[in-house]
């Protein structure tokens, strides 16, 4: 039976462990699983534009010995000729594993529910967990563990970004502290899930609209933008709303003096994060662009031995 990734809690935390652990072998060693050899193909569907997802599959499949297939959905039957599930009963038969980057996170839902192949969620409105491994295999790096350590999550907590933070880092037994202004915080839903996961791994989950007390002895300090696409139209009035959350140098200094930053790109500097601190030397956003490559292949191949077990 098919494994999919839809969201952060799809793994447990050992599970989460155990992706993490080859994403730094398949780091050190690109080429030393090749699960794709045949080649085999991956279709990977884009809704949304893409940079760092696109270009991070596409290598992560040919180094795992395969053919990505990229399928942009406005030249495609998908989802308005033809529906989610019957367009999952054409690629099973063809395809090793669905990458799918689009908005409501219920398709994803429909495309793994009529798919015996892995599926997984390359980003959608409610979360983008594929992020999360990238991010958490950077602090990994960069600390040399993840239990125990405080992630301070500032700005716009409304998002698939904070979404995803709040459930994956509680996943990895992390205190992650949460800061947004009223009308941008988490949903009730996701908090109690990710408290509710963060009481069986050690972590803690805090929510509040005080960005000080947030960042107050962080090890880890992350972002996203406050104008996600689409929300164009409401720049000037998210810019006021956000005063006072930009991460400057004055709110870095609150966190450890060894914290790093993070930010998942793409960035506006002076929005959310002044240029000081993403160009500064805390900031370690290029390792974490480059780890996606190394955790989405560390996902795929890990899917695929789950998927292939008791076949």
């Amino acid at each position: 039976m098919a494994r999919h990734f839809l969201k952060d809690d799809d793994v447990t935390p050992v599970e989460q462990a155990e992706i993490l652990a080859l994403a730094l072998e398949l780091k050190a060693a690109p080429y030393s699983r090749r699960p794709f050899e045949g080649p085999q193909t991956v279709a990977i569907i884009f809704d949304k534009t893409s940079t760092r997802t696109r270009v991070s599959f596409a290598v992560g499949v040919a180094d795992l010995g395969g053919v990505p297939l990229i399928i942009d959905s406005q030249t495609s039957q998908m989802g308005g000729k033809e529906s989610v599930a019957d367009t999952a009963r054409v690629l099973e038969r063809q395809v090793a594993s669905v990458v799918w980057r689009t908005y409501a996170h219920s398709g994803l839902e429909e495309m793994a529910a009529n798919s015996s192949v892995p599926v997984i969620n390359s980003l959608s409105d409610d979360y983008h967990p594929c992020q999360l491994l990238a991010d958490l295999m950077t602090i990994q790096e960069h600390k040399g563990k993840l239990a125990g350590l405080k992630i301070a999550y500032i700005g716009d907590a409304a998002n698939n970004m904070a979404n995803s933070y709040l459930v994956a880092c509680a996943t990895a037994g992390m205190h992650i502290s949460l800061a947004a202004p009223s009308g941008y915080q988490p949903s009730a839903e996701v908090v109690a899930r990710a408290s509710q996961i963060a009481a069986q791994t050690g972590g803690s989950v805090t929510v509040s609209s005080d960005p000080r007390s947030a960042i107050a002895g962080a090890d880890v300090v992350t972002t996203d933008t406050w104008i996600s696409m689409g929300q164009e139209a409401e720049k000037a009035k998210r810019i006021a709303d956000f005063a006072g959350y930009t991460i400057d140098s004055n709110l870095m200094s609150l966190a450890q003096a060894d914290a790093i930053f993070l930010h998942c790109l793409p960035a506006y500097r002076g929005y959310e994060v002044s240029a000081e601190v993403i160009d500064g030397p805390q900031s370690v956003i290029w390792d974490e662009a480059e780890n996606r490559l190394h955790a989405q292949k560390a996902l795929m191949v890990w899917l695929v031995d789950q998927s292939n077990k008791g076949k």
